[in-house]
């Protein structure tokens, strides 16, 4: 497959992904992963130091079921609405192991009585493969920009 081909593939996965999201359709989060998965939320400092502390670890798709349950289960928040803005899409690597991806991230959350606000901004780390054709995460790493986040930060990025 061609790079720009992949690109815009990638491109579509990473979109599916945030309109999942940003609809509240919880339910296909997981459903973008393999079964063996890994999915991490942590600040840039930590990373960038392989200090293992994240704001949210799962390490199967079965966790992130789990996690999904666990939001509608529990919504003791104020309802929101959450905006995913994906750039800058860029293909590190295509090998044995999978390819490896990255892309620009920010997420604008609007709660029902204020003006929007920038809730998270940082860079996708991933790991994807084929399943059955179609392109799967076997890891996505968030790498938030900041070490302040609200503490609010229930929903997956």
């Amino acid at each position: 497959m061609r790079t720009h081909e992949l690109r815009a593939e990638i491109e579509e996965l990473y979109y599916d992904y945030a309109a999942s999201l940003d609809e509240l359709e919880l339910e296909r989060w997981p459903e973008f992963f393999l079964e063996d998965c890994w999915y991490k939320i942590i600040s840039r400092e930590n990373y960038e130091r392989s200090l293992p502390l994240a704001t949210m670890w799962c390490e199967s798709k079965g966790m992130l079921k789990d996690r999904v349950v666990t939001i509608r289960q529990t919504q003791m928040f104020a309802p929101r609405t959450m905006r995913h803005v994906v750039s800058n899409t860029r293909i590190k690597s295509d090998g044995r192991e999978g390819i490896q991806s990255e892309a620009n991230y920010v997420v604008i959350q609007t709660m029902v009585d204020e003006e929007s606000k920038i809730f998270n901004a940082g860079r996708y780390l991933d790991t994807l493969v084929r399943e059955n054709g179609q392109l799967k995460f076997k890891s996505r790493i968030c790498v938030y920009d900041t070490i302040m986040i609200p503490n609010s930060l229930i929903y997956p990025i």
